[in-house]
C-alpha cells in the first residue's frame, strides 16, 4: 500500500521562493511508494493546525521551511503515529542538518523515497515544543534582533551578534539539573537535543537526539576579542573543548532568573517567565533523516 504524504508549505519561510517546489515533488516523489498532497499556509501557526488535523489521515507530514515552521509542525506530529520529514528552507536548519537531510531541495525530496526513519527525543521549556536547541541569555537577544530584519542568513545573523555583543550583558542564573544546584553567571544558556543551532556552527558536539537527555550548555563571560575565537571552535566542532563552555547532561531542568525575558525554542524568539522547567521526553518523534545519518 502506498504512503499518503502531506507536504506543508509556508511560502515564506527563510524568505525563499518555493514556488517550484510542487514540480520539483512531481518529478523526484517516487509514484510507486508514495500519493501526496500540498497544503500552504497562509497564517502564523496555520502549519500547527494544519498537521494537527492530518495526522491520523496521513502516514507522513512533510514540513517544507525553515526551523520555525519544522518546530510548528514537529510539535503537531510528536507523540502520534505520523512520520514527520523535513523539506529545509530556513536560514539555519539546524536539526535537518544534524540529521544529515539534504540542504538541495530535489535532493530532499528524492531523500524521502528511502524511507529511512528514525526515533528522536523532543524536549519541552514551561510546556512549548523544541526539538533541536533551546537557549537563553545572548543567542535569545540575538534570536528577537534577527526576527525583526528583512535580510535572512548567517550573514545577516553574524552582523546582527557583531552589533550587539559589546553592549549585552551576562547574567546570573540558578540551575537545578537532575536535582542537584547550580549558580553559574552565564553569556548564554542553551539547552541542547542536538549539537548545532544551525549552519553547522555545534555549540555541543557530542549531542544526541536518542540518549533520551539535553545538553545543558553555559557558556560562560568571555574576553570580546575571543568572540571570533569562539564562534571558530563551534564550526570546528571544539566548542566544548573550551574554557568558557561547561556542559552538563539532564533529563529535568529547572532554571531561575531574575526576571522574565526572551528565550528560543528552536531559533524562533519568544518571552517567558523568571522560572523555567525544561525536560527532555524521549523517543517521541518519527523522522526520515539522510542517508548519511549514524546514531
Amino acid at each position: 500500500m502506498k504512503k499518503k504524504a502531506l507536504f506543508i508549505i509556508n511560502p515564506i519561510a527563510g524568505g525563499k521562493s518555493k514556488d517550484k517546489v510542487p514540480e520539483l515533488i512531481a518529478r523526484y516523489l517516487d509514484e510507486n511508494i508514495f500519493t501526496y498532497q500540498i497544503a500552504y499556509t497562509q497564517a502564523p501557526a496555520e502549519a500547527s493546525t494544519i498537521a494537527k488535523q492530518a495526522i491520523n489521515d496521513y502516514d507522513i507530514i512533510v514540513a517544507v521551511g525553515g526551523d520555525g515552521t519544522v518546530n510548528e509542525i514537529a510539535s503537531a506530529v510528536a507523540g502520534s503515529k505520523a512520520t514527520f520529514a523535513v523539506i529545509p528552507y530556513g536560514s539555519g536548519n539546524g536539526l535537518s542538518r544534524f540529521l544529515h537531510i539534504p540542504m538541495d531541495t530535489a535532493a530532499a525530496i528524492k531523500n524521502l523515497n528511502y524511507l529511512c526513519t528514525e526515533t528522536i527525543d523532543g524536549a519541552k521549556m514551561n510546556g512549548k515544543w523544541f526539538f533541536n536547541m533551546a537557549g537563553m541569555g545572548f543567542d535569545a537577544h540575538i534570536s528577537a534582533v534577527f526576527a525583526q530584519q528583512k535580510e535572512r542568513g548567517f550573514s545577516t545573523y553574524f552582523k546582527s551578534s557583531l552589533q550587539e555583543i559589546s553592549t549585552y550583558k551576562p547574567q546570573t542564573y540558578q540551575l537545578t539539573i537532575d536535582g542537584k544546584p547550580y549558580k553559574r553567571e552565564a553569556f548564554m544558556l542553551s539547552f541542547a537535543n542536538s549539537s548545532q543551532y544551525g549552519n553547522n556552527a555545534h555549540i555541543s558536539p557530542m549531542a544526541s537526539v536518542q540518549d533520551g537527555l539535553l545538553d545543558v550548555c553555559i557558556i560562560k563571560p568571555f574576553p570580546l576579542y575571543l568572540f571570533p575565537r569562539m564562534g571558530l571552535r563551534m564550526f570546528f566542532k571544539t566548542a566544548d573543548k573550551s574554557n568558557y563552555v561547561e556542559i552538563i547532561k539532564g533529563k529535568q531542568i529547572e532554571v531561575k532568573r531574575l526576571e522574565e525575558g526572551p528565550v528560543h525554542l528552536d531559533g524562533e524568539p519568544q518571552i517567558l517567565g523568571a522560572d523555567l522547567h525544561i525536560e527532555v521526553v524521549p523517543h517521541t518523534l518519527n523522522i526520515i533523516v539522510g542517508k548519511g545519518y549514524k546514531r
